[in-house]
């Protein structure tokens, strides 16, 4: 595409001037999708991979202002990816609230309504970062307005309906999104998104660890917690040695001695998480070997999780709920006579000493207000097992045209192929009429109007990477 033909579209998507060569027209219809992403305002398209006909996927940048509120202050290049199936198509606003995915993959709404998708980075992930970080322009308000600016670049080229989705933190970036732009588009699907409303009021994570499962499971895995802290000299000692031999270090959290108490304070949460009460019969009796504790707490929590290494991609996470999104503060009675950190293991733990946030109480509650009052066209999935739903998001006397469900059984992974089938159908026609297409009824248990291994087996939903919130 000629740099003059490339100036003519970008200044007819800006102008609306569709009788020209905007969407709808002739010739939009013969422009290539390419010429037509690399037409959008600020957009920079960066590489195109192959992928399963009749789909193309793009990885791009937008030029986003580091402060919305002062566009002169200085910008940064924030990475996108567009599953692209047809301009005529309705399309999914993604976000796992994290990195995005540098592969194609179509989220379950995608799938539903046979659309395009648009998968955006969260403000501050590398390499979505501004250089320097002024970590004060990392809120709720300026990641949804980073939202809006790539709504507005791309609706002229998709025109039809959207749907916003995500799961865990990218269902509460979307939820978010909504408040501040409810107009962007006409749906929202919300996986798994926990809402902590007053960060200080925690007490239904503990009561959630008093019911959750089976009686005999929730006392194997307070055993096996207990045993791992009277073991702690010798299983630190083998946590330091694998970290020399790794190249793994512990300056954020400040020692291994930490970093491990804090790994076996968080393997219930992370055992319910990822898992499922079938797995209760592999947890480690309190007699165990500390071999095989050990694999264990590898598996459930992962011994990379708490070194520099492995907290690093997520300080951006932590900031944030130090900052606004708030965090659960387990109390964990039965560990409290071997922890020598207690009430330290925390949002803040996980950050540099240097980025000290200051918490906004009146984020979360603006947003629960919202919710209840103004809501349109939600839909909140959750897991019956999975602490994070604990503190859900609640409808409320104002929401309309809004579900929530839970699937029985399940963990961070629950989604809509997880509800009872009477449920599921109701879920799916839901986001099908929000999306303007047809509900085939066919496709209601099914979960999609047709399987793609390569495209629906990659979903960053279920992948442990993109869920640790």
């Amino acid at each position: 595409m000629t740099r003059f033909r490339r100036a003519l579209l970008s200044m007819a998507l800006l102008l609306g001037l569709v009788g020209a060569v905007g969407v709808g027209s002739p010739a939009a219809a013969a422009t290539d999708i390419r010429d037509q992403l690399e037409a959008a305002p600020g957009v920079t398209v960066l590489e195109e991979q192959p992928v399963a006909a009749p789909y193309r996927f793009f990885v791009l940048s937008i030029t986003q202002p580091v402060d919305h509120l002062r566009p002169s202050a200085g910008t940064f290049q924030q990475r996108f990816t567009v599953l692209h199936r047809g301009t005529d198509r309705p399309t999914v606003l993604h976000t796992t609230g994290y990195n995005v995915p540098e592969y194609a993959f179509r989220s379950e709404p995608t799938r539903l309504i046979d659309g395009n998708q648009l998968s955006v980075e969260q403000r501050f992930f590398t390499p979505s970062r501004p250089e320097p970080a002024d970590w004060s322009k990392l809120t709720i308000w300026q990641a949804a307005t980073d939202h809006h600016r790539i709504v507005a670049a791309l609706k002229r080229i998709y025109p039809q309906k959207w749907i916003s989705t995500g799961a865990s933190k990218g269902g509460m970036t979307s939820i978010y999104h909504r408040r501040f732009y409810p107009s962007d588009v006409d749906g929202t699907v919300a996986y798994v998104a926990p809402q902590d409303v007053i960060n200080a009021e925690d007490s239904a994570y503990d009561r959630f660890f008093t019911k959750v499962g089976t009686a005999q499971c929730r006392a194997a895995l307070d055993a096996v917690q207990v045993e791992a802290l009277r073991r702690r000299t010798e299983l630190v000692a083998r946590y330091e040695a694998w970290a020399a031999q790794n190249a793994r270090t512990f300056s954020i959290i400040g020692s291994a001695d930490k970093a491990f108490e804090f790994m076996v304070n968080g393997t219930t949460w992370a055992f319910w998480q990822y898992s499922l009460e079938s797995d209760c019969v592999d947890v480690p009796p309190a007699t165990a070997s500390s071999d095989d504790i050990w694999a264990w707490l590898d598996l459930i929590y992962g011994l990379d999780s708490n070194t520099d290494q492995g907290v690093t991609p997520y300080i951006p996470y932590y900031f944030q709920a130090s900052y606004q999104l708030g965090y659960p503060d387990v109390t964990l009675p039965h560990l409290a006579g071997l922890q020598h950190y207690r009430g330290q293991d925390r949002a803040q733990s996980y950050i540099p000493r240097e980025i000290v946030p200051r918490f906004q109480p009146l984020a979360m509650l603006d947003i629960d207000a919202w919710v209840k009052l103004s809501g349109r066209r939600l839909l909140f999935v959750y897991g019956q097992n999975d602490p994070w739903g604990a503190e859900p998001f609640r409808l409320g006397p104002g929401t309309k045209d809004s579900l929530t469900y839970t699937a029985a059984g399940w963990n961070h992974g629950a989604n809509i192929s997880r509800l009872t089938a009477p449920e599921a159908a109701t879920a799916t026609t839901a986001v099908q009429r929000w999306a303007g297409v047809p509900a085939p009824v066919a496709a209601l248990t099914a979960g999609a109007p047709s399987y793609i291994p390569s495209l629906d087996d990659r979903d960053p939903a279920l992948d442990r990477k993109f869920n640790r919130r």
